[in-house]
């Protein structure tokens, strides 16, 4: 030939070529890489990188991820267990206003993100977004952490990042945007970022990911892909041998050959590539002896196997199966050692990296007076939950994800409760068509004591009058609001159902509920208590809605109170939920 070809082995990041002359090359597999984190005097940024070429880490993580099958099927499942099902707080029903603006401020969506970030880069960021007055956060949004480098520090810390869209593309021209930290920008910084990074000895700006051990493994399991692709693509060696022995013609004669027989027997479908020799004569022709390689198939099945193991070894992987990827482990056969594996893998992986990104959230929640019990849903299945040693309530929410009532009490039965609705349908009533709503309030009337002996047992009746009627008007009350809480108690969840359907009560009834003890469960020493007052017992969330009914054919003005209607009296417990009362509705009533 010619030319004499370059011989060159491709290199992992890191490595450095050695040039020998006549163009072979010597490669010195690079071993491990470390991030480089470098303060330059005329940048205010630092720089983060990994390898001798400087390549960008983040960048470098990120290939990672897109070219490791293993590796990303790893940090997918990891970081969907550590967000579950999304975030929630154990006292949320001790403190709805708080967690409503919680729920406002922390978005599953942006939530999701700021996840997976922690996990893919070991570290992740918030887009912090405040009012005009900068006394209240407004909005709280993911913010894709490779876009940012840190500030360098002063005063031991770092007081703002840097913006730019793509930095391996930075030109000294450009002019990257600087963004403050949290707590750190003016009065006039509308916008800061919350920066959620663990500790990691040896790196104060950027800790690296914590799988970032297997990262050249994952860099392995990439060429051995590759490497069969362009196997498959091209052929394992050249397909043809073309010689010509007639003499060696000039250069560009060569070139004009080459492609004219490139173009004939070139394509994809004609994989492989060939040799094309020009001699002068057959007796000088090239003798091309191959180049074998013994069991290369066991040779890379090894490879492949042993990157496999060391990512899962990198992620903390318990069993694979846990994330979906079928292993001869034996854990697809044993549920023992699956729940075991299960419990493992989140409680040595998974919480700790849920407890890092709560108390990034709580700082954040924190200036807006938002103090919550903050825990992510977990996606474990409740049976590989254990159980048996929890003994309140809020460790039993944490550990199963599982909103209970905020009094951990024994409640009805399945029988119980189906003799409840039963026992409640029968003293409620749909009101007739005759008749039209008017008006709907809370109750807000005082002193009236309820006494349980002056209830007899005929005095449940709702087809009859309410000694509340007057004047051409059906005074009825309403179970509200209707929550469908998977949590309430059962007396809660059946009345609820009956205001639903339009079923309300006469006082009478409602008294009569209490005569007979239903829900005393919930009662002080399981005594039967007032309905009216205290609904479904400590904490209930519930109220007793009033609902004025006019008689169509009889009034026909709209002001009820004008024609007659006389507001009835009631106890004044009745508009007020019993989690809203002194003592919060318990055993005794604290007078006011």
């Amino acid at each position: 030939m010619s030319k004499r070809p370059n011989i060159r082995k491709m290199k992992p990041s890191g490595a450095s070529p050695k040039e020998y002359k006549g163009g072979t090359r010597v490669i010195n597999l690079g071993g491990y890489n470390i991030p480089n984190i470098e303060e330059v005097k005329t940048k205010e940024w630092v720089s983060y990188t990994i390898g001798d070429d400087n390549e960008e880490y983040f960048d470098y993580v990120l290939k990672r991820y897109l070219g490791s099958p293993t590796n990303s099927t790893c940090i997918n499942g990891i970081s969907d267990m550590i967000f579950g099902r999304g975030i929630d707080a154990l006292d949320s029903s001790e403190n709805p206003k708080m967690y409503s603006d919680m729920k406002l401020l922390l978005k599953d969506n942006e939530l999701k993100k700021i996840v997976n970030d922690f996990k893919l880069f070991g570290q992740a960021s918030a887009q912090i977004i405040y009012n005009s007055a900068k006394n209240k956060i407004v909005d709280v949004l993911h913010f894709p952490i490779e876009t940012l480098r840190a500030e360098q520090a002063q005063d031991g810390s770092v007081k703002a990042y840097y913006y730019h869209p793509c930095w391996r593309d930075y030109k000294p021209s450009d002019k990257p945007k600087r963004i403050p930290t949290f707590k750190n920008g003016a009065k006039s910084d509308k916008v800061e970022v919350y920066i959620f990074k663990p500790y990691k000895a040896g790196f104060y700006y950027n800790p690296p990911t914590d799988y970032h051990g297997c990262l050249q493994y994952c860099h392995l399991e990439e060429e051995v892909s590759n490497y069969h692709i362009n196997n498959i693509q091209q052929g394992l060696q050249p397909s043809l041998l073309f010689n010509f022995n007639n003499g060696i013609p000039p250069e560009e004669a060569q070139e004009l050959i080459e492609r004219r027989i490139a173009d004939k027997f070139g394509g994809s479908s004609n994989s492989g590539k060939f040799v094309l020799q020009f001699n002068e004569s057959a007796e000088f022709q090239s003798t091309i002896e191959p180049i074998h390689l013994p069991d290369a198939h066991a040779q890379y099945q090894f490879l492949s196997d042993e990157a496999r193991e060391k990512i899962m070894l990198g992620h903390r992987i318990v069993s694979p199966i846990l994330l979906g990827i079928k292993d001869n482990t034996g854990f697809g056969n044993n549920a023992e050692e699956l729940r075991t594996a299960s419990i493992i893998m989140d409680n040595t992986v998974i919480r700790p990296h849920q407890q890092e990104i709560i108390r990034g959230l709580n700082q954040i929640l924190s200036f807006n007076n938002i103090y919550l019990k903050l825990y992510f849903v977990t996606l474990q299945p409740i049976e590989f939950t254990e159980l048996d040693n929890i003994g309140t309530k809020v460790r039993r929410e944490e550990e199963t994800g599982e909103k209970l009532s905020a009094t951990f009490v024994e409640d009805f039965s399945d029988e119980e409760g189906d003799d409840l609705i039963s026992q409640l349908e029968d003293l409620g009533e749909v009101v007739s068509d005759e008749w039209e709503i008017v008006h709907r309030e809370k109750v807000t009337d005082d002193n009236l004591e309820f006494d349980l002996s002056s209830v007899k047992r005929n005095d449940a009746s709702p087809s009859k009058k309410s000694a509340q009627d007057n004047s051409g008007y059906k005074i009825r009350y309403a179970y509200m609001p209707v929550r469908n809480a998977g949590n309430s108690r059962e007396f809660c969840k059946a009345m609820e159902t009956f205001t639903s359907r339009d079923i309300v009560f006469r006082k009478e009834d409602i008294n009569m509920m209490s005569f007979r003890g239903i829900n005393r469960e919930l009662g002080h020493k399981k005594r039967n208590y007032s309905l009216f007052k205290f609904k479904g017992g400590k904490n209930c969330h519930h109220y007793f809605e009033r609902r004025v009914f006019r008689k169509k054919t009889r009034v026909e003005e709209s002001d009820a109170n004008s024609k007659g209607f006389v507001s009835p009296t009631n106890p004044e417990e009745v508009p007020i939920r019993p989690v809203d009362m002194p003592n919060r509705g318990a055993y005794p009533i604290k007078n006011k």
